[in-house]
């Protein structure tokens, strides 16, 4: 009797199956969107987006530097 076989082939598709709808329902879930009541977005999208802003800020004021400074030679 072998470890991989029919049965275990199929118990095993079948899991895959039903694992990947679960969380894939899971992760539309969890993604922070616009309210259908108010068309106003949750406060986790608004909290997502002003961090972004901030990440995006930093980001170019770091990439920027000082143009100005001269390498001692």
């Amino acid at each position: 009797m072998g470890v991989f076989n029919r049965r275990n082939a199929a118990v095993g598709w079948v899991t895959w199956m039903v694992g990947k709808r679960v969380l894939k329902k899971k992760a539309k879930d969890a993604v922070p969107a616009i309210d259908t009541e108010t068309k106003k977005p949750n406060k986790s999208a608004i909290a997502l987006l002003i961090a972004s802003a901030v990440g995006v800020a930093t980001f170019w004021k770091k990439r920027s530097g000082d143009g100005d400074i001269t390498p001692d030679v």
